[in-house]
């Protein structure tokens, strides 16, 4: 399939998106938080012993393409990958209403199912593998998250979201399951191994660290000063979802204006 024919089939699911039931959407949105969260927190158990810094990176970035893998091929609901809706929007498919109304419910819904599933890992003490050093890792990660500046939380979810919905885009491309596993891995192995920002996975990076912080598990030697559920939502979670918004739309606005805008 064409850049064109991926525009225009797109263009058609995001009015689908749009006229979903709300049940349904905040249900497909949950899902998707969770699949999101589960990739996240296998890619940080895994790289949680490696010693170098640049290998356990490429670790991380081999594994964590799984959750947009899955949120792919069972038809759920990303709030980052929906950015691409504008497509839809411009092509006077669908209101800007419904575009706000589907980027509302499923962001709550990621949130709910990232909030989940990271309770339930820390409750179940699945950051005690390899005597702590995986709860040692997610610990310093979400500190690390909630003590990054306004400006490279907004800069990094654009270049994050940019690469998500170039994904995204590819996997439209291609009718088959394995195709689409393929032409999604390659973007999201770079935004992982570059450290850009995404907002959903970032629900369950962070509020990981606050539930290990809460529970008492969080390691000594992590300084979590800025490890707050405020600076979770303020200063990571609000700059990194508008960057993601705008890197999404930039992305949607670029495949719409070169593949379907008809110039005079």
């Amino acid at each position: 399939m064409t850049n064109k024919e991926a525009a225009v089939k797109y263009s058609t699911g995001g009015a689908g998106k749009a006229s979903m039931s709300v049940l349904r959407m905040a249900a497909e949105a949950f899902l998707a938080g969770m699949f999101i969260a589960l990739a996240g927190a296998a890619s940080t158990i895994a790289a949680s012993t490696i010693e170098s810094p640049s290998v356990a990176k490429l670790v991380t970035a081999l594994i964590f393409p799984a959750g947009l893998a899955m949120v792919i091929l069972n038809g759920t609901e990303l709030f980052t990958g929906n950015s691409l809706m504008i497509i839809s929007l411009l092509d006077k498919k669908i209101k800007l209403t419904g575009v706000l109304k589907n980027w509302l419910i499923v962001y709550a819904g990621n949130f709910a199912g990232s909030l989940f599933v990271s309770a339930m890992c820390v409750y179940g003490h699945v950051y005690t593998l390899f005597g702590g050093a995986a709860g040692v890792s997610a610990g310093a990660a979400a500190a690390a998250k909630c003590s990054i500046s306004f400006e490279d939380a907004v800069l990094k979810g654009i270049l994050c979201n940019i690469l998500v919905c170039v994904a995204v885009m590819m996997t439209v491309m291609t009718e088959h399951a394995v195709g689409k596993i393929i032409a999604l891995f390659l973007p999201i192995m770079v935004f992982v191994i570059c450290g850009f920002e995404h907002s959903v996975a970032n629900m369950s990076y962070i509020s990981t660290g606050l539930f290990l912080q809460v529970s008492g598990q969080l390691d000594s030697s992590i300084n979590a000063e800025n490890l707050t559920w405020g600076a979770f939502l303020i200063t990571n979670l609000v700059p990194v979802t508008l960057g993601n918004i705008i890197g999404g739309c930039f992305t949607g606005f670029a495949y719409w204006f070169t593949n379907i805008y008809k110039t005079a």
